[in-house]
């Protein structure tokens, strides 16, 4: 299993995952959360990331609908079903109605289309770490 990619490692501040096996996602993600202040851990897969000793003490966690192995959706009702879930925004190329219903059901902050505005993913990094 490969570890994941500290991006940033300040301390104190929140820690956001990134799930995405687009590396190029993960970096833009990653340098748009550091200018935030925040720490992110960014991952391939889902498995990856629930395979993390850090999976469970995430702020927040940002993932790609559609990934190799487990699908976003079924990491986020797996860490839903777990308990004590942190606030998850969903990012998709594809956004299908059924897709947007189940992330809603779920309890997602947002599930934003690629590509979207950062200001966007800021607003709900915000709004996610706010409850």
């Amino acid at each position: 299993m490969p570890e994941p990619a500290v991006i940033s490692s300040r301390s104190k501040a929140p820690i956001v995952a990134v799930i995405d096996d687009d590396e190029s996602v993960r970096e833009a993600l990653g340098n748009l959360l550091m200018s935030m202040g925040l720490e992110v851990e960014a991952f391939g897969t889902a498995e990856d990331f629930l395979a993390s000793p850090r999976c469970k003490s995430v702020a927040c966690l940002i993932s790609d609908v559609q990934l190799p192995g487990m699908s976003g959706l079924e990491l986020q009702r797996q860490i839903v079903e777990g308990g004590n879930a942190p606030p998850i925004i969903l990012i998709t190329a594809f956004a299908r109605d059924h897709v947007r219903r189940q992330a809603e059901q779920q309890g997602a902050v947002a599930l934003l289309v690629k590509p979207f505005d950062g200001s966007r993913m800021v607003d709900c990094i915000h709004r996610a770490l706010q409850d």
